[in-house]
């Protein structure tokens, strides 16, 4: 029987978009805050408020944790698995031409997913952490396809020539070992096989088209996104076109725009809800391809069907109402909107402040004067830097402990005085261009700001060697007269501890590369600064709850620097000033539709 992904999703479309519909929104409004209130149950067992670098190993290790989210985790992957299966059952049905209901197919599927707790049947979860997020190419997407490593991770690895060869070997060999078990899903769901079974009859299936499958996932998904990019761009020019050609008070004009708006976003909730039917529906056609290659038997699923009951009158009746009035309202709005009578900007986007980390490193060695000359000249409110003690108690301003990547130098900063390095080329490193740059004490940072009104973030970076470190900072910081252009920040909590302790009055920030729970509790921390991947708006709206701010680093992209926008974060830290400033002064985020419009209109304009 041959098939193809069109048939495999119009045949059972309605089915198939509301089931999706349905799952997702009770996905949202119910098991999302059900496994996040398990997790804070986790944690309250395991007697921690809150979650950070410094304590997240000793959480881990705790036997209840450990049982508690392994619980989580089976629990989270078995309703995973029935979105999986109930998917794999309505595309098998429109397979055989056969018409299924949500709630036959729903059943059936949980009836299935419940195999999961089976003991022959316990790494499969582990499978679907695993393959989900592999699977999410162009345009899939599930409960659990989110996982991305953090972009200061990611920066790390791509500086690095043999870090980044080992990811991409890494990446390589999971994909080759993981497209062996592309059709575990389907074995599992539609022959009842278990779980090592299932992975054998993939394995085997798959054994001489692992590649070209690959590739046929790749490109149909690619092709789709493109596709729909190309509806939307359409969508925009069309909106555009009609703007330039009816004027900005032509109702006319107003109500057609409002038209093409309200088709843009239902085909854009439309593609949401078909990202993973789209996904399992090129899986399905490559299995059943492939069985009927190797002259297998294709095993279905097998239900009795009854006759959909026609939609009453009434219905149709309130399905006109609802579009007449949201076409009513749109057209209000689209007008209002075009004749600036309505500011869609967000005031407070104006006031996120950029700090420039380790000064424009972008463009000038990092942790130098000329990148804190840069950082002021680029327009950054802030220029973050690194602070060490030296052997003979100098405060210097240097990120690694050890001289050797920016001065040559095998050398520890807690093991040289600064005699011995005031002289090092801390230049050359970057470029040839730059050794005349020298490692410069904290003192000669603070003048600079001082004189030409940059803040200071000023992180400590304690090696267990020093000597009043944070008492020489503090010191330095009053004789200047700096503490209310400046914060002082570090990674370890006892620092804030002991500079809070020392003099209260200096505004103190704790960096954290994951931050969870209740870290408001953190009473020496007046603000936070976190990796940007931890950070969503439920601790934004947290942090700013107790009246502290937020700062998120190191944020380079357009679309990461946009997310912190829209979260509304007090400060972004990052390398590449000009694009932080100039995306905050524009005050959009980076979805398509907006950037299509820009496009758009510069055409005309």
């Amino acid at each position: 029987m041959k098939s193809s992904i069109k048939n495999l999703l119009s045949f059972n479309l309605k089915t198939l978009l509301g089931f999706e519909t349905i799952y997702k929104l009770i996905t949202t409004i119910i098991f999302v805050p059900l496994f996040l209130g398990m997790f804070h149950l986790t944690m309250d067992i395991s007697n921690y408020n809150y979650l950070t670098f410094e304590n997240i190993i000793p959480f881990l290790m705790q036997p209840l944790t450990i049982i508690c989210l392994l619980f989580l985790l089976i629990f989270m992957t078995f309703y995973t698995f029935i979105d999986i299966s109930t998917i794999i059952i309505i595309l098998d049905s429109s397979y055989q031409k056969k018409k299924i209901k949500i709630k036959d197919a729903f059943v059936l599927a949980l009836k299935k997913s419940l195999r999961v707790f089976k003991w022959q049947n316990i790494l499969l979860p582990f499978l679907v952490i695993f393959l989900i997020p592999f699977l999410n190419i162009g345009v899939s997407s599930s409960f659990i396809s989110t996982i991305a490593v953090p972009e200061f991770i990611m920066d790390f690895i791509v500086k690095n020539s043999l870090y980044f060869a080992l990811y991409i070997i890494l990446i390589i060999i999971l994909t080759i070992t993981l497209f062996r078990w592309l059709y575990v899903f389907h074995y599992f769901v539609l022959e009842d096989l278990n779980f090592k079974e299932s992975c054998a009859k993939s394995s085997n299936l798959s054994k001489k088209n692992k590649l070209k499958d690959y590739l046929r996932i790749i490109i149909t998904q690619m092709l789709l996104a493109f596709l729909y990019m190309l509806f939307i761009g359409l969508g925009v020019f069309l909106i555009v076109a009609l703007y330039k050609m009816f004027g900005q008070t032509n109702i006319l004009g107003n109500v057609m725009i409002t038209i093409i708006w309200l088709f843009i976003a239902i085909s854009f909730i439309i593609m949401l809800l078909l990202a993973t039917p789209i996904s399992y529906a090129i899986i399905s056609i490559l299995f059943f391809r492939h069985k009927e290659q190797r002259k297998e038997k294709v095993k279905h699923v097998n239900l009795v069907i009854k006759e959909e009951v026609k939609v009453k009158r009434k219905m149709n009746i309130l399905k006109y109402a609802i579009i007449v009035l949201i076409l009513g309202s749109g057209t209000i709005f689209t007008y209002l909107v075009l004749n600036n009578k309505l500011n869609l900007n967000i005031e407070y986007v104006r006031t996120i402040e950029v700090t420039a980390h380790r000064g424009a490193s972008v463009d000038y060695p990092e942790n130098t004067m000329s990148a804190f000359v840069g950082a002021k000249e680029y327009g950054a409110d802030w220029a973050e830097l690194d602070v060490q003690q030296t052997l003979d108690q100098q405060l210097v301003v240097l990120h690694d402990t050890n001289l050797k990547r920016t001065t040559g130098v095998n050398k520890n900063t807690w093991e040289a005085t600064y005699d011995e390095i005031k002289d090092l080329d801390a230049g050359s490193f970057f470029d040839k261009s730059f050794s005349d740059e020298r490692i410069p004490l904290l003192r000669d940072v603070l003048e600079y700001a001082k004189k030409n009104n940059l803040k200071l973030n000023i992180e400590l970076k304690p090696t267990g060697h020093e000597i009043d470190f944070e008492k020489g900072v503090i010191d330095l910081i009053n004789e200047y007269n700096f503490k209310n252009n400046c914060v002082v920040t570090s990674q370890v909590y006892e620092v804030l501890e002991n500079v809070k302790k020392y003099d209260d009055s200096i505004k103190t920030v704790y960096v954290m590369s994951l931050a969870y729970g209740n870290i408001i509790d953190l009473e020496y921390a007046d603000s936070f600064s976190i990796e940007a991947s931890s950070i969503n708006k439920t601790l934004v709206n947290q942090i700013h709850g107790a009246g502290k701010e937020i700062y998120a680093w190191t944020v380079n992209t357009s679309e990461n620097i946009n997310k912190m926008i829209n979260i509304n974060v007090d400060n972004i830290i990052t390398d590449n000033i000009t694009l932080a400033k100039n995306e905050i002064y524009t005050s959009k985020t980076s979805n398509v539709i907006n950037e299509y419009v820009k496009l758009v209109q510069s055409i005309f304009d």
